[in-house]
């Protein structure tokens, strides 16, 4: 663009007034300043933009393509001005938030609706992804947040967790299986059976709680298929492809091709909130505050003070090295 935002705005005032008194008025400027504006950006474009008489300034044809042409762009601009003074005072209109697709459902949907009766004005952004990949949005400054399922086991520089819900370890068994018709299901009874899992790469975090799970109750997973999804995961169970071991939940998307029995005493699955901890806008604020606000059980109360409690000494490490 070979113009200057001042002629551009000029030209859009004379174009509307069809009046060079009126425009000079409205911009709260002297009329020959306008006037040179205008010409510069005649010259520039090398066409006349208005039929200048003695009493009556019209839009030449050349005048009227070019308003038309450039008609959104000032709004715009003005937008984008507002909408940056907005983050810079912590009120941006917009929250880009991750999650995995294990979470995607009704509870995720629900924190959502709830925030959007709290924060009308903001525009929310959701991409479903990786574990992996959501973390390391959070670090690029791509993600305000994300739901990341479990905690992961290896501690990123800059990111805390906030546990939002625990819900059982369950079973899903292919509905042919012999223990398809159990009310529940000892842990341990699954050993030597042929498992379907979630790929360790995929989420390392809730491998290694499975993995945790199993040697706890005595036996080694036998693991003969993985998936990167837990979605994917489901479909193999229900394919007969082996037993899962996935958050109940998913018991949504099983299908009649598998079923899900209950694990007896089973070890709870806490998800958890990740952000970036020095990049606390005024709406990652207001959702931390909806999270806050859910019903939780005792035993995630707990957990997440536990986790508080963990997080707390690398941190103020981290936040006196910042004063340093």
């Amino acid at each position: 663009m070979d113009y200057s935002l001042r002629e551009l705005e000029c030209f859009t005032a004379v174009a509307e007034e069809l009046s060079f008194t009126r425009a000079a008025a409205k911009l709260h400027l002297a009329q020959p300043p306008l006037s040179r504006h205008v010409r510069a950006l005649e010259d520039k474009l090398g066409a006349p933009l208005f039929e200048r008489a003695a009493r009556r300034v019209t839009l030449t044809p050349a005048g009227a393509l070019f308003q038309e042409q450039t008609r959104g762009i000032l709004p715009q601009l003005r937008q984008a001005g507002e909408a940056t003074r907005r983050f810079a005072a912590g009120q941006t209109a917009r929250l880009r938030l991750g999650f995995v697709s294990a979470v995607h459902g009704p509870e995720l949907t629900e924190v959502l609706l709830r925030f959007r009766q709290r924060q009308p004005a903001v525009q929310v952004i959701v991409q479903d992804g990786l574990p992996a990949e959501l973390l390391g949005g959070l670090v690029r400054g791509t993600l305000d947040g994300a739901f990341v399922g479990l905690r992961p086991v290896e501690r990123a520089p800059g990111l805390v967790y906030q546990s939002w819900r625990t819900e059982p370890l369950a079973a899903f068994v292919p509905a042919g299986h012999r223990l398809a018709a159990r009310r529940e299901v000892a842990l341990a009874e699954l050993a030597g059976e042929p498992l379907v899992a979630v790929a360790h790469e995929a989420a390392p975090a809730f491998a290694a709680f499975v993995r945790a799970r199993c040697g706890a109750a005595g036996f080694r997973p036998r693991i003969v298929a993985e998936s990167s999804r837990a979605q994917a995961v489901v479909v193999m169970v229900a394919a007969g492809g082996g037993i899962a071991l996935l958050p109940s939940s998913l018991a949504r998307i099983a299908g009649g091709g598998a079923v899900v029995v209950p694990l007896r005493r089973a070890p709870g699955v806490t998800h958890v909130f990740a952000r970036a901890v020095h990049a606390e806008t005024g709406s990652v604020r207001s959702f931390l505050a909806v999270l806050a606000g859910l019903p939780r059980s005792g035993k995630a109360r707990d957990e997440e003070h536990e986790m508080a409690r963990s997080e707390a000494e690398p941190l103020t490490r981290e936040r006196r090295s910042h004063r340093r």
